[in-house]
């Protein structure tokens, strides 16, 4: 193989599109919902691998209320105040099922309603 052909395999094709700021972030959002699905489906006996998912989602919606706080954002103003109102109730309701008072299955739910209106999609079964 020369270093072309090892390139390409690495890093791809260069006259590939890159990926919108929304499909990035669905797709961010996706992995770390798969990890919570995950540890809240297969293991909810494994605290450490639970604690682990929610620590992964709450730096999601940390950050996604870092951004949605910044001059910079483009949403509407009705919208970042309501997704800043989710990522509050998110981590609230992180440190709940963290001290054993809540379900962790809501904040799969929540990421789910998150994705569907990220992609466009009604139903994401």
């Amino acid at each position: 193989m020369n270093a072309h052909t090892l390139a390409n395999a690495a890093y791809g094709q260069p006259n590939t599109a890159q990926k919108t700021p929304r499909s990035a972030e669905y797709d961010v959002i996706a992995r770390i919902t798969s990890r919570l699905r995950t540890a809240v489906e297969s293991s909810p006996q494994n605290f450490a691998h639970v604690a682990q998912a929610m620590y992964e989602n709450r730096r999601l919606w940390t950050e996604l209320a870092s951004d949605l706080s910044g001059s910079g954002n483009g949403l509407p103003d009705t919208l970042r105040l309501q997704l800043l109102q989710l990522a509050a109730f998110t981590l609230r309701h992180t440190d709940e099922v963290l001290a054993g008072r809540a379900e962790a299955a809501v904040l799969v739910d929540v990421n789910l309603a998150i994705m569907r209106g990220l992609s466009g999609k009604v139903d994401m079964t």
